[in-house]
């Protein structure tokens, strides 16, 4: 069903950008209220890929529970086996040789690997089905906020220019974050300056494949699960690299790094600089992608990774997904942000659609998603790339953040139903002291690597070291990996970090080093 409205007249709500953050929120309004007049204005013919694809267990829940994508997810996609980490030095010469960090067993709790082309299609056609009536290609060429009233969009389809009104505009645009922009509310995190470069290719060996397992058989032996299905990370200093198998052969493969401590090669293609850029620096990816080709016209760049919006929402707009904020591809928390942004917007808008006072809501909605970035990102990703390519401390910090991801945001949805999903991450007040402990160990750990790197120390245990997790649940016991990671901080504290407990924070700065300096295997 697609209902129609004559152009110029007035729908209840706009919502600009049809991919999975405009789509789902149609979605959730459209089931609570079927009669609600939806027009969704995508400007793409087709749908592209985005930084990362997978989900974690909020965005499955999102997904599956809320969004009712569970037969698709099975049907198009495949479900994911964890996270997976590799970490080289220059003794490791070959796969066999690199640390790694990884479950034992398959995953408990379900998380899928998507082609977010076909996610996105299919929510987008699900919400038309439900009612939606769908402008494409059509782009939005301004957007008029009316507090309290209809907000006017004019948009162009074809050689046409009309003008919509709505009394809620959703902007869903992603990072075109068209209404922040035109607002002047968009800021850049400057704090935390990362790049991505990533592309589909062919011919990626298999993680389970016998050539491997004949080649590495304590490897292959070593984990009971499936490593091929698993959301792979190839770790190094001031940079990490995914490998995420979709269904139909392709693996994306991608690089994210921070631009203050890595030197991305400028010579050769971006494809081609995306792989001398692996095959030089990582063992595995010199075995895996040896006679792998990138997809031409596939091929993906984007500088300054993050930044977020000073406003959320007012009576008549809010923001969701991209278009709100973006943190880090790093434990894939874009989709959990549009689980949560989605979320409170369906539910803001229902609320005045029922005739509740908006000022409360609106202000709440900002206050929460406005802490929830920003402690978000203090918590898990500040200066996290100082560290994350050394095996002892990753591992450290892979407990604790998955562990408290468990047992304070995950279990959450599954435990008490959708009220999980309207409570943004560090948004209540028992999360507080939680931020302040991940805050703490983020930092800690940053230090520590500084010292050890000064000292050339940095990745001593990135040569056959091999951690085969058991995997969390949302049950207490988790606690225990948890307290015994603290005790393993407070020794490596007392041992070596006691020599950075007097230092200053000091800025991280751009390296000093040639072009081909980041080309090399860092020790």
């Amino acid at each position: 069903m697609n209902k129609e409205n004559p152009a110029g007249t007035a729908f209840d709500v706009v919502i600009v950008g049809g991919a999975l953050s405009g789509a789902a929120t149609a979605i959730l309004l459209l089931r609570e209220k079927p009669d609600l007049r939806i027009l969704i204005i995508e400007k793409s013919t087709v749908f592209t890929r985005k930084v990362g694809e997978a989900t974690v267990e909020i965005s499955t829940y999102f997904l599956t529970r809320s969004l009712g994508l569970t037969r698709h997810l099975n049907d198009n996609h495949y479900a994911k086996q964890g996270l997976r980490f590799y970490f080289s030095n220059d003794r490791a010469e070959t796969l066999s040789d690199c640390s790694e960090i990884g479950g034992r067993y398959l995953s408990r709790i379900p998380s899928f690997l998507v082609d977010r082309a076909v996610l996105d299609s299919e929510a987008l056609r699900r919400a038309c089905e439900m009612g939606a009536q769908l402008w494409r290609p059509a782009s939005v060429q301004k957007i008029e906020l009316v507090p309290g009233g209809n907000q006017k969009i004019t948009v162009r389809r074809g050689e046409n220019v009309e003008e919509v009104q709505a009394r809620w505009v959703i902007d869903a645009s992603g990072v075109a974050a068209i209404l922040s922009r035109q607002q002047g509310w968009w800021r850049p995190n400057t704090e935390h300056p990362t790049a991505a470069a990533w592309s589909r290719w062919k011919g990626v060996k298999d993680w389970e494949g016998p050539d491997l397992a004949k080649k590495f058989p304590c490897f292959a032996k070593a984990c009971f699960g499936l490593r091929g299905t698993a959301t792979n990370h190839l770790m190094g200093y001031g940079w990490w690299a995914w490998l995420i198998a979709l269904k139909g052969g392709d693996v994306s493969v991608g690089v994210v790094f921070d631009q203050r401590l890595v030197h991305w090669p400028e010579e050769g293609t971006m494809a081609q600089r995306l792989k001398d850029f692996l095959m030089q620096n990582h063992p595995i990816a010199r075995e895996l992608l040896a006679n792998a080709q990138w997809t031409d016209g596939d091929v993906h760049w984007r500088k300054n990774l993050p930044y977020y919006s000073t406003t959320y929402a007012g009576d008549g707009f809010s923001l969701v997904g991209d278009a709100a904020a973006f943190l880090d591809p790093f434990y894939s928390p874009g989709m959990d942000w549009i689980s949560f942004t989605a979320t409170c917007t369906a539910e803001l808008i229902l609320a005045q659609q029922r005739g509740e006072p908006m000022a409360h809501r609106v202000e709440k909605h900002n206050r929460d998603f406005t802490q929830s970035y920003h402690r978000w990102f203090n918590a898990v990703y500040r200066d996290k790339y100082v560290y994350m390519g050394d095996f002892q401390l990753m591992k450290l910090a892979f407990l604790m953040d998955l562990g408290l991801y468990y047992l304070g945001v995950a279990s959450q949805p599954y435990k008490r139903g959708k009220v999980g999903l309207t409570e943004p991450l560090y948004s209540t007040p028992p999360s507080t002291p939680v931020f302040h402990w991940m805050r703490c160990y983020n930092r800690r750990f940053a230090k520590i690597a500084q010292a050890r790197r000064a000292r050339n120390r940095f990745g001593m245990t990135n040569h056959k070291h091999r951690f085969m997790f058991k995997g969390y649940t949302f049950n207490s016991p988790s606690l225990i990996p948890i307290i015994q990671s603290v005790l393993v901080w407070g020794w490596i504290e007392l041992t070596e970090g006691w020599r950075t407990w007097f230092t200053k924070e000091e800025p991280q700065e751009s390296p000093a080093m040639s072009p081909n300096m980041a080309m090399k295997p860092m020790p």
